[in-house]
């Protein structure tokens, strides 16, 4: 699991880094500053839970087997497409329904890091 969660976490950061380049330089003339901001917390919570992943490897390499570190570093990617996906095709598209899927990714990155809270503590 360590080199699978090394490699999520290495894609969605360059991929973070494309969408932000792609946001600042390719939307900002074309998106209204509050689609603007809303594309820019999609990019951020996006890295930061690229950066997770890493955790996750990390800690997946430590605690072999520990199927709660597994689960955190699967809902943080989870949590990836729906929270940060969803702002990224809201900001494009102007689909305000799309604004429902966003708190069940933020779900998932809350349950992601409890995870990973339970386990150590359990270790």
């Amino acid at each position: 699991m360590f080199k699978l969660f090394i490699l999520l976490g290495a894609v969605n950061a360059g991929l973070s880094v494309i969408l932000g380049a792609f946001g600042a330089h390719g939307l900002e003339s074309k998106l209204s500053a509050k689609m603007m901001e809303v594309f820019k917390t999609g990019v951020q919570y996006h890295i930061f839970h690229a950066l997770g992943l890493f955790v996750v490897a990390f800690l997946a390499d430590k605690f072999t087997g520990s199927a709660l570190i597994h689960w955190a570093g699967w809902l943080m990617l989870i949590g990836i497409v729906l929270f940060s996906g969803s702002l990224y095709v809201l900001s494009v598209t102007g689909i305000s329904k799309l604004g429902i899927i966003t708190p069940f990714g933020g779900m998932a990155f809350i349950v992601g890091w409890l995870l990973i809270v339970i386990a150590v503590l359990k270790a």
